[in-house]
This record gives C-alpha cells, structure tokens and sequence, in this order.
C-alpha cells in the first residue's frame, strides 16, 4: 500500500494537483481519483492516524469500504472457476458470462478476474498452473528408490520408481521397476496409459536416455521407439527444458508424494520380489489418489473422473509391441547386421543407410521412412535371412539349386550323367562347392545335346575319371563318337619260340666280389 500512502501525503499534506500526483506515483489520474475517493469515504486522512501504521490495516480501512459498498455483488466463487478452467476450452471470459447470467448485478470482467487472480495467488506456486483436461502427462523416475531383498544372499538392491502425474487432476500411477532402460521405459508408460484407460494427448518426460536422444532447450531429439509408442496412443511427446522443473512441476510434486506416501510408508516392510512390491505400490497408490487434498477440499480420483477421464482419448484396439530403432549400413553383399544376424535387402541398396525396425517377432528394413524389406527374427548369433527377390538376377539362379535338383537334372539326361554329377558332388567338402561345375555340365549338354553328354560321362565313368574337365574335352575331340572298347578277360600272350616266359627270369646268384 506504499502508492496510496504517497498519493495521501501528495494530495493531502503537499496539497499538489492531481495530475501531479498521478505523474510522481506513476499511475493514471483514475486511479489517484478512486483510491482518494475511498479513504475520504473511510474517513483517512493525513497524517494517517496510528492505529493505520500497517499495511493490512490501512487496506482493511480504506478498501473494506468499497467492499462494503458493493455488497449487494454476488462474490466470485475462485475454486471453483479454478476448477472449470482445467476444462478442455474452458475461459475466464466463458466463466464470466456463465457468472453474469446467474448474477446480472455481478462483477463486471476486469473485477471477476482480480477476484480470481488474488485468490490463486494464495496457492503454492506449483499449484498455480492450468491445466487442460486430457492434455498433458508428466512421466519421470524418483530419486529416493524402494529396495527389493535377495532371498538367498539377504542383499537388498535398490530399483526404480516410476511415475505419472496427469495434468488437470494430479492423478497419479506409480511403478517399481529394475532398471531405467528404453524397454522398462516403454512398458512402464504402456501400463501406465492402460491404468488411466485412455492416452492424453501429450507425453512430458525428463531428459533422460531412454526418452531423449539429443538434449536441446529449443528442439530436442526423442527417442525413434518413445516417440513411435507415442504415436501408437495418439499422442506427441514434448520433453521438458534440462535444468528446468518448473517445466513439469506437476510431475516433481508427484514424486515427492511418492517418496513421502510409497516409498517412505513401505520403509519399514521388506520385500523379495520386483513382483511383491508393485502389490504394495499399487495399493498406496490408490490410498493417495483417494485421500482429500488440503488445497482443494478434493481427491485426486475425484478430479480425474470429473476432469481428466472424459477428455483422454480412448485406448487402441492392440497393445504397442516394442520396437527398436538402429540405423545400419547395407554391405557389399546387400545384407544389414543387427545384433549379429544378417538380413537381407534389395541388392540396389548396397552402401546405402537404411533404418532397422527390430520386434521381437519381425525385423523390418526402411529407407526414408518407405519399408523396403521385412524378414522374422532370427534368434541367436550368425544366422542369416535371404529373400529371393532381393538378389540380382545371376545369385538368384545359383541360389535357386540345391544337390537334389542337381540330382534330378542329370537323371532327365541319362544315368551316366546322373552318376559324374553325383561323384562330383561327392568329391567337395561341401556340395555348394560342386554347384558351378555340375552347371558347367549343364552347359554342355545345352551347347552339344543330351545325348552326347551322356556318352562323354559314359566314356569318363568308364575311366573313373568323373569331372567336368574331362567330360568337357571328350566333347571337343568328339571322343564321346567313338565306340567303347569290348569289355572281357585279359587277352594271354601268343606262344612262340621268341617268347621266353617268366621262367626265364627266375632269381640269379649273386657271386662275391
């Protein structure tokens, strides 16, 4: 009330014109006007009488009197409005209407809002905050843990606590968790939404890793799988500032409610599953949703039915499936790795960057945000997934034979063939390492006929000599024209007197020297 003393002892004890006044107090001739209207109408004068020396009571005296000259006025119920505006489009200038219609001898707008303003700056600050119904979640870890007892060793370990505020009503779910990482991070939020029974339109995290990948005041980067769950639910996340909790005030509130009414409350009790302290999180969470909020004069609960639960936007039909996010290099051989597995892509890609979409039935490849390829999971390490399409034409002819197809040709030809082919497949470490020569044999029979072929490998399994080099040159010689030798006993040798016999060459003495 400094300014009302100095408009009195200008006015009053300086006796300057008004204009004066309102020029050396820096305020508008009006308000040098009312406010000398009022102390004259509460009998203050200057000096100003002792029993007036406060503040309090000097704004007792003098502004009483206006109140008690507007009487008549219906007063401005504040929580109230306080509450309405939580709701979705909801205005003070919507509330004044609905307040003028009710009391046409009311307030008129700048006074319903004076009312309202000096009744909110009574709240806490973090109170002072309107919300819109359904909006916003506020989601973030406590920094005082719950701790879970190993049943063999006696240790207790200390785990996460989760929690969710939503913006309007200050309902609240909490969550013990194991660790901090993406995949506790996106469940956490999944039965997070599910415990609402709705999705709000906006997500509110900290800066932690598991949410944002590049920390920025102006535009961080969010996490590909958090902000893909988000969409999944209908919702955008918008991550609060670094170093700024009065972004997510509600949500700081929140957990120290947690830290005081869970985590506190439990400190007495030990558990020895993740699984039995969730039991007792959940119900001291309904213990704190339900319990009346001095402020207000309400519960939690009873504001989310009222305000939150007829604006959050209902539940899709599935649940999200986790997905991670990577991005990769497509190698030489049109192939990506991820987590030590290969998968293909259409050859055309080689040395492109393409983003891997991971779940864990399916992997997906996408390139601008266009899926490119689409292969099942494989599980374990060094395993790879080939498409047929995904190969350039000369690969996926080779790719497509396999021995029993080999096989299968070189019976149709004759079973000469059949028989090089199979000793050839035989003769490799691997079958695989055969492909190109029983290909080459295929070659030939195209080039010179089946039935030739089929003499060349009747001519070179005759001399057990089965490979395509020898077969190959029957052909150019035309060898394979030629008939075979007779088979038969050896022939004996002729008799004649020239002929000595083995008789002849029996041992000889060897005489010392």
């Amino acid at each position: 009330m400094r300014q009302l003393r100095e408009i009195l002892r200008l006015k009053l004890g300086c006796g300057l014109p008004q204009r004066a006044v309102a020029t050396a107090v820096k305020a508008g001739k009006g308000t040098v006007s009312e406010y000398l209207g009022l102390a004259r109408a509460a009998g203050v004068g200057w000096p100003i009488p002792e029993e007036l020396a406060s503040d309090e009571a000097l704004e007792a005296r003098v502004f009483g009197v206006k109140a008690d000259a507007q009487s008549d006025r219906a007063a401005v119920d504040a929580p109230l409005v306080h509450a309405e505006l939580r709701r979705l489009g909801v205005t003070l200038s919507l509330l004044w209407q609905e307040y003028l219609e009710a009391n046409p001898l009311g307030y008129r707008y700048s006074q319903f809002c004076e009312h309202y303003h000096r009744w909110r700056k009574r709240l806490s600050p973090v109170m002072r905050q309107v919300h819109v119904a359904g909006e916003k979640v506020f989601v973030d870890f406590a920094g005082k843990k719950p701790s879970v007892v190993d049943p063999l060793t006696g240790e207790a370990r200390p785990v996460e606590l989760f929690v969710g505020a939503l913006g309007a009503s200050s309902y609240i779910y909490a969550e013990a968790s194991e660790r901090q990482d993406l995949g506790s991070w996106i469940g956490l939020n999944v039965r997070m939404v599910e415990f609402f029974g709705g999705t709000p339109s906006i997500f509110v995290p900290d800066n932690l890793k598991a949410a944002v990948t590049g920390p920025c005041r102006y535009e961080a980067t969010v996490n590909r799988t958090y902000e893909e769950m988000a969409a999944h639910y209908g919702a955008a996340v918008i991550p609060a500032r670094a170093y700024k909790p009065r972004d997510k005030a509600k949500v700081e509130v929140s957990v120290l409610l947690a830290e005081r009414w869970i985590v506190a409350s439990l400190r007495n009790r030990t558990f020895f599953s993740l699984a039995e302290l969730n039991e007792a999180i959940r119900e001291k969470v309904r213990e704190l949703n339900e319990r009346p909020m001095k402020r207000l004069g309400t519960s939690r609960r009873e504001l989310f039915e009222k305000y939150d639960r007829p604006e959050l936007k209902p539940l899709p039909p599935a649940r999200y499936e986790m997905a991670e996010w990577k991005e990769c290099g497509v190698n030489i051989d049109y192939h990506v790795e991820y987590e030590h597995s290969l998968y293909s892509v259409p050859y055309a890609l080689v040395g492109r960057r393409v983003e891997v979409r991971a779940t864990a039935r399916c992997l997906e490849v996408y390139l601008r945000s266009t899926r490119v390829a689409s292969h099942p999971r494989l599980s374990g390490r060094g395993k790879v997934s080939t498409l047929a399409e995904h190969m350039p034409a000369a690969h996926r002819a080779h790719a497509e034979w396999s021995p029993s197809r080999m096989i299968a040709w070189a019976e149709k030809t004759g079973p000469s063939t059949r028989h090089v082919v199979e000793a050839i497949l035989r003769s490799k470490p691997h079958p695989e390492q055969g492909y190109r020569a029983c290909l080459g044999l295929m070659r030939l029979g195209r080039n010179h006929g089946d039935d030739r072929l089929e003499a060349a490998c009747q001519r070179a399994r005759s001399l057990n000599s089965e490979n395509y080099g020898t077969v190959k040159n029957f052909l150019r010689s035309g060898m394979d024209r030629q008939p075979l030798a007779a088979s038969g006993p050896e022939p004996s040798l002729p008799l004649h007197e020239n002929i000595r016999g083995a008789a002849c060459y029996g041992e000889t003495e060897v005489l010392p020297c």
